[in-house]
């Protein structure tokens, strides 16, 4: 039954029609070189920067799946949306180093700290990453939006949502992508905001909001006995995989490396950083509404084939429930946006990590013609295996949102062990770093697939526990045992020379170069970070009154 009035349906024609003369107006712009067509010429300014990170990292699985793990599971996965302290982590210790080394991708960054192989094989893993964390989740989300709020078919919607956004992203590169983003951030953090203030009208305010919720599902901090959350293992595990999303992955790190200088990158993260703390309130607050309108009757959920409710579509089925005639268009206008931002810069980072660290490595005699073009190819390529994993996707975790934090507790620790330590630790050699990080992403890998295939597994075998141990504490052991192998095996390897690490690590940097970047920050920037860090403090002491911690 299509809901959607006049208006609504002019709020997207006029939201649509925007983002098309914006990419229009990009893809009329020069694209005959990578440095083009990859990083947008590297001259874009903080404010571009910010809320192109924040587009890209707040994308329909969040929309759909962090509302629907709110209203299945409390606030406790709300850890993973108050990461800003790690988007600052990457302005002001990563950055510098990137900007420096005048990189395309994270992987040639460890090239110039390791060797080629440590390359090649960060190449893959991010790639398969993409597949089975980023192009998957986002495109079913997606689809669930197309299905829930236009009543198109599934698969329909999903087509549409991949052909839609690949066009102007293949065709404009990075440029269309984070002009389009910007504005799409906008969009999606207004009607989000709206839907909540709706939502909370609804459930009575915020008070009636907070005693409605039962108390374990508001404190942020579970006991150790719980199966799922303790809080152990989410206080250190979702750090863990922060530093390897917001400071090592692709398609989050290219927009600061598209920056005009180092000053614009950061502040461009300490935009983002305030930014990031938006969707805990717009997208997980309204998961605990949908849930106490639930309970109380007032919203139906559709139900999963085996009969249980399907809290993922929490999200867009309360637009159906609670916003206006003339308001839904502005929220389907905000779901659209998290569709086409969210796939677009996955289009766009698997483009360039297979152009740049794949085949210009095989193929150095390529032209910057060939490389847009091959990047262009690659792009449609990632996306037709996501779509293809997506029926795999439920034998990992029933929640979108929790899916996807569990696979990629799987493959982040080694990575985020081998930039830590790249950058503090420089006695790191490149057969530690590569020693670790291959047998961190097989262990990973081999967790993952018992979860996939668990129903054919002995329930009493080991191979069955393996699979069934929780996510987060896994996370923690394989960072620790992906720190012991790099450190144990380069100290008994070779030393790096001091021509292979000078200006890489924090120790070997010249007087000259950290000279330069403090000159890049002032004490404006320095008392914006200690803002942000303040009201994650304030956030996470206010959940953690809710129950008692054990």
């Amino acid at each position: 039954m299509n809901f959607l009035g006049t208006i609504d349906w002019l709020f997207i024609i006029i939201y649509l029609a925007i983002i098309a003369a914006i990419s229009v107006w990009s893809i009329r712009k020069s694209k005959e070189t990578t440095s083009d067509y990859f990083l947008a010429n590297r001259n874009l300014g903080w404010f571009v920067i910010g809320a192109s990170i924040l587009a890209s990292n707040v994308g329909s699985e969040h929309i759909v799946g962090l509302a629907g793990s709110a209203a299945k599971s409390g606030t406790v996965l709300g850890h993973y949306e108050l990461h800003s302290y790690i988007v600052l982590i990457l302005g002001w210790v990563f950055v510098p180093f990137y900007l420096r080394s005048a990189v395309y991708t994270m992987p040639e960054f460890l090239e110039k700290r390791f060797n080629a192989k440590a390359r090649t094989l960060l190449s893959y893993i991010q790639l398969l990453s993409y597949v089975i964390a980023k192009a998957a989740v986002t495109i079913y989300a997606g689809a669930i939006v197309f299905n829930q709020i236009l009543g198109v078919d599934f698969w329909t919607g999903a087509i549409i949502l991949v052909l839609v956004t690949g066009v102007y992203t293949v065709m404009g590169g990075l440029h269309a992508v984070m002009y389009t983003e910007a504005i799409q951030a906008i969009v999606l953090l207004l009607g989000s905001f709206v839907l909540m203030l709706f939502g909370l009208k609804e459930v009575g305010g915020w008070g009636n909001l907070m005693k409605a919720v039962p108390a374990t599902n508001l404190n942020m901090f579970r006991p150790l006995s719980d199966p799922e959350y303790p809080w152990l293992g989410i206080l250190f595990a979702s750090p863990i995989v922060g530093i390897w999303y917001w400071c090592t992955d692709q398609h989050i790190v290219q927009r600061c490396l598209a920056a005009k200088n180092e000053t614009e990158a950061r502040r461009g993260t300490i935009f983002a950083a305030f930014l990031k703390l938006m969707p805990f309130f717009i997208f997980l607050i309204p998961g605990l509404i949908g849930y106490v309108l639930f309970t109380q009757g007032k919203l139906q959920l559709p139900t999963n084939g085996d009969g249980s409710t399907n809290f993922n579509a929490t999200f867009p089925t309360m637009v159906k429930a609670i916003m206006p005639v003339g308001l839904r268009g502005l929220l389907a206008g905000g779901l659209l946006a998290a569709l086409m931002s969210s796939l677009a810069s996955v289009y766009n980072a698997c483009s360039t990590l297979y152009t740049i660290d794949i085949y210009k490595k095989g193929h150095p005699e390529a032209s910057e013609a060939q490389l847009v073009r091959v990047g262009r190819i690659a792009t449609g390529v990632i996306v037709a295996l996501g779509m293809v994993w997506i029926p795999v996707m439920k034998n990992v975790n029933s929640g979108l949102y929790d899916y996807l934090q569990s696979v990629q507790s799987y493959l982040a620790p080694p990575i985020t062990a081998a930039f830590l330590l790249g950058v503090f630790f420089k006695r790191l050699n490149h057969q530690g770093a590569y020693a670790a990080m291959i047998s961190g992403f097989i262990i990973g890998i081999s967790k993952l697939l018992c979860q996939i295939f668990k129903t054919s597994l002995d329930p009493n075998g080991l191979l069955f526990r393996f699979g069934q141990w929780n996510f987060l504490y896994f996370c923690i052991w394989l960072f620790l045992f992906s720190v012991a192998v790099m450190v144990i095996v380069s100290l008994m390897t070779p030393a790096p020379s001091e021509a292979q690490i000078n200006g890489l690590t924090f120790s070997t940097t010249a007087g000259a170069d950290k000279a330069t970047s403090r000159a890049t920050w002032n004490r404006t920037d320095v008392i914006l970070s200690g803002i942000v860090i303040l009201i994650i403090l304030s956030i996470f002491t206010y959940f953690s009154t809710f129950g008692i911690v054990g």
